[in-house]
């Protein structure tokens, strides 16, 4: 039997000659061209998954499945990502720096839970592509034996690359007027940070010259040690001048964040002190001391980061005035020479 006919013996499909001598048009066993009943099932079976032929032979073989487009990923950012993101909108990248243990990864977290509970003052959750991330860096902050709290909250922070920083993404309204502010938040190991100070390694600090501010954070332990105080204001300088050496001009806004405010304020000693060891590179920061979390029942958790977060976004602007009056003098041109001064 052929393909052409389903009388058994019968070769009218490869010869033409059908087996009864009968027209293979009028021919009641003749299947016809069109028809879909044609051989056994497994030949139809066969028809149906064999492709079609294209006259493009660059055309793919399969057609693509129609689907909905995937999430991006919710853990730590990219650059390119972060990149493509300032392209739509304007995002405040931040530069975070310290020494290991410092308290970093602390500052993101006791954020996060601030934000989740609706405890950050005169900020509100308004969206975040890295929430899997936050979760991950404050899982250890929720995990308490039998109302006892962990000894530690975060876990140290590593990266899967060594290079490349990851980001965390916070976008915040601000109650006072309304503005919805985008804050770029890299969470990254200590270890840049030292190798920064003693090797002058800053190739994958690249992205501080896209930061409007910079943390640098500080134990406020180690500051209230009188036995450790000197190092770590020594170390201070010696990382603003690191940090000066990556800005070809004038380097962002730098901001000192002390940490473990819970252990006691700093005195105006100390800060004075602070100021001129970052004077000596020609660095003016700002102070400012929070509390991620707290030991004490006199200071809360997270105390100082609401203040943290609305100093990261003010904008110092100078007052200029737009034509200022002056004598006229006989022959001078004061329009073309107005602010070429400033």
């Amino acid at each position: 039997m052929s393909r052409a006919c389903t009388f058994d013996g019968c070769t009218v499909g490869e010869t033409g000659v059908c087996a009864l001598e009968h027209d293979p048009a009028t021919c009641k066993h003749h299947v016809a061209a069109g028809d879909k009943a044609i051989g056994s099932a497994d030949e139809v079976e066969s028809e149906s998954d064999r492709a079609e032929p294209t006259d493009d032979p660059g055309a793919p073989v399969l057609e693509k499945p129609a689907g909905a487009a995937s999430f991006p990923s919710s853990r730590t950012l990219g650059p390119d990502f972060v990149s493509s993101m300032m392209g739509s909108r304007y995002v405040t990248v931040v530069g975070i720096l310290g020494d290991p243990e410092s308290g970093k990864t602390a500052c993101l977290a006791s954020l996060y839970l601030l934000v989740s509970n609706a405890q950050l003052e005169g900020w509100s959750f308004a969206d975040s592509r890295s929430l899997i991330g936050f979760d991950e860096i404050a899982r250890g902050a929720r995990e308490w034996n039998e109302g006892e709290p962990p000894e530690q909250m975060t876990v140290h922070t590593e990266m899967a690359d060594d290079r490349r920083p990851g980001f965390l993404h916070l976008r915040l309204l601000r109650q006072a007027d309304g503005r919805r502010v985008d804050f770029a938040l890299p969470d990254l190991p200590g270890e840049w940070t030292t190798e920064l100070v003693c090797s002058a390694r800053a190739d994958r600090f690249d992205f501080l010259k896209s930061a409007e501010v910079i943390w640098v954070v500080v134990d406020g332990r180690a500051l209230m040690d009188r036995e450790r105080r000197q190092g770590v204001i020594s170390r201070l300088g010696q990382l603003a001048g690191r940090i000066k050496s990556i800005f070809d001009g004038e380097i962002p806004r730098m901001m000192i964040v002390v940490t473990h405010r819970d252990h006691g304020e700093l005195s105006e000693s100390i800060e004075t002190r602070i100021a001129a060891e970052l004077a000596k590179r020609d660095v003016v920061a700002r102070i400012c001391q929070i509390a991620p979390f707290s030991e004490c029942g006199d200071v809360r958790a997270g105390f100082g980061l609401s203040e943290l977060m609305e100093a990261t976004v003010e904008q110092l602007r100078c007052e200029v005035d737009f034509w200022p009056s002056s004598a006229p003098e006989e022959g001078s041109r004061s329009y073309i020479a107005f602010r070429r001064d400033r």
